[in-house]
């Protein structure tokens, strides 16, 4: 579990490409004292495993369902890329809860200067839509970010010198694209409230009756 605050902006220095995976070597040189083999690194908002790593950079597989579902694909050698470690227990929550599953990949339609910030107008598939809401958290190549406002089918984000300024998005041009992570607790609400088959077998939702039906 991550929480969207870019730690660093790590490097591509090498790609390894299988049939329909890839082997990425990163280099994070202040990232990489702190991680061990097996541990969980968040690139680009995608939660990879540390297979290896030499003094400066790390190495990690990208399995054929990641590069289907996220951006990861259109890496090249010396990408910029986000970095983030697995949240520790006792460790503050800056940003919100980003578990590495990236939901669907957007694209850039529009980037505006608003004053210091800079507006990011979004455009993501329905599946994606679905779950944005005004003031609600996404979390867009791994970054933290509050939706400002949207549309049936984009959305808007604001962001701040400081963000702009540790992460790839100082880099990102219109049509380029974004691993889109939407946020977790809005998914389980949704598949609380939505019907369901009880053992029974009848359709029902979450509502005072069935509430009271199974002891609450």
């Amino acid at each position: 579990m991550f929480t969207g605050i870019i730690e660093e902006m790590g490097q591509v220095s090498r790609i390894r490409n299988g049939i329909k995976s890839q082997q990425l070597s990163i280099d994070a040189p202040k990232l990489v004292p702190l991680l061990r083999k097996g541990d969980s690194v968040a690139v680009n908002g995608v939660c990879l495993t540390v297979l290896d790593k030499s003094e400066t950079a790390f190495i990690a597989d990208v399995m054929p369902e990641s590069m289907m579902r996220t951006s990861l694909a259109a890496l090249r050698l010396h990408s910029k890329v986000n970095l983030e470690l697995a949240l520790r227990s006792d460790s503050r929550l800056g940003g919100h809860f980003v578990l590495g599953h990236v939901d669907g990949v957007g694209k850039i339609e529009k980037i505006q200067k608003d004053d210091i910030a800079v507006r990011f107008s979004i455009d993501a598939p329905p599946s994606i839509m679905s779950y944005i809401i005004e003031k609600g958290s996404v979390a867009l190549d791994g970054i933290s970010l509050t939706v400002v406002s949207f549309t049936e089918h984009s959305f808007e984000v604001s962001v701040i010198p400081h963000t702009m300024a540790q992460t790839n998005l100082s880099l990102k041009k219109v049509e380029d694209l974004l691993n889109i992570e939407v946020d977790v607790l809005g998914k389980y609400a949704e598949k609380f409230l939505a019907p369901t088959n009880r053992t029974n077998h009848t359709s029902s939702v979450m509502d005072w009756s069935f509430l009271s039906e199974n002891g609450y």
